[in-house]
């Protein structure tokens, strides 16, 4: 029997740069249209984006009329807006600007009858231009979008069993917008100490909430242009200071002081003969090192559905 043909996609930020530099941006924009429209949830989780069968979709939005939900498909390229009343509307994002696309978006919901206004400035991002002033002439690739969300796919279905092995407060593994990453989360149930850090244009309020818990998270960063990599990462909070001297695999597998997370690059998971078992081992093991330091109540914490 042939070997079964590895499915994982080639990414290279160099050749997808600017691709990703306008759905950072444009994921931001409609991310921060479910902000401003959804109730608050903990830890922010109620202004993230989900991967689905077609690209990443907000889910349902409430709205005065009912529901809505807006969805970037990476299979026809366009950006979608569906409501509960039946009513739905579209555009290309090819040709787009970051400035044409938030004036596009915010025509067609005020069309759809959805009344909403963000904060225009982009947050996470190193000198932000408002959106309404971003005009930079940037290519969309189709093909570089098309194998970002095919990658978050296959990281989507690994996630998905690593989820199961966890009967504890979890979150949805869920895209977010800020930082431009796939991310998932665990909690040992215990209160954290305060966090001080700084992330820029988030208000330390919002951060102190998102870290006020014990956590363990893992993720997929496509890179940037200050670290080019995609990696898989993964950290702990508070961050132990032993935890950078744990035993993690597979063996390619490395701690960054500067970032203060392990990380595993993609590429390696890629060409793996087995790419979802090594990015399996990279997630368990690193859990298994942060869960010991932070003595986590592991015999009420941890089960395995992954079977049933």
């Amino acid at each position: 029997m042939a070997p079964k043909k590895n499915s994982w996609p080639i990414l290279q930020f160099e050749d997808s740069k600017d691709t990703i530099y306008l759905l950072h941006h444009w994921t931001q924009i409609v991310g921060k249209v479910r902000l401003k429209k959804s109730p608050w949830q903990n830890h922010s989780w109620h202004v993230s984006l989900y991967v689905d069968s077609q690209g990443l979709t907000t889910g349902l939005i409430p709205y005065e009329n009912g529901v809505f939900d807006i969805k970037f498909d990476f299979i026809h390229h366009e950006l979608r807006i569906k409501t509960s009343n039946g009513t739905q509307d579209r555009f290309e994002l090819g040709g787009q600007t970051v400035a044409s696309f938030y004036e596009q978006l915010m025509e067609k919901l005020r069309f759809l009858g959805i009344d909403v206004k963000i904060h225009s400035i982009p947050n996470e991002i190193p000198d932000p231009i408002p959106f309404s002033k971003n005009k930079k002439r940037l290519i969309y690739q189709a093909n570089a979008a098309q194998n970002l969300w095919k990658t978050l796919v296959h990281i989507q279905n690994v996630f998905g069993v690593f989820r199961t092995k966890f009967t504890g407060k979890n979150s949805p593994i869920h895209f977010f917008w800020g930082s431009f990453d796939l991310a998932y989360t665990r909690f040992s149930g215990s209160k954290a100490p305060e966090f001080s850090g700084q992330v820029p244009n988030i208000p330390l309020a919002v951060m102190q909430e998102a870290y006020s818990h014990e956590v363990f998270s893992v993720g997929f960063w496509p890179g940037s242009e200050a670290f080019k990599t995609p990696i898989f990462y993964a950290y702990c909070y508070p961050n132990y200071p032993d935890f950078q001297h744990a035993k993690v695999s597979p063996e390619q597998a490395y701690w960054s002081k500067d970032l203060g997370e392990f990380m595993l690059n993609y590429d390696d998971v890629r060409k793996s003969s087995a790419p979802n078992e090594m990015l399996l081992e990279f997630l368990q093991s690193t859990y298994d090192a942060a869960a010991q330091l932070g003595n986590w109540d592991r015999e009420n914490l941890d089960c395995d559905f992954s079977h049933m």
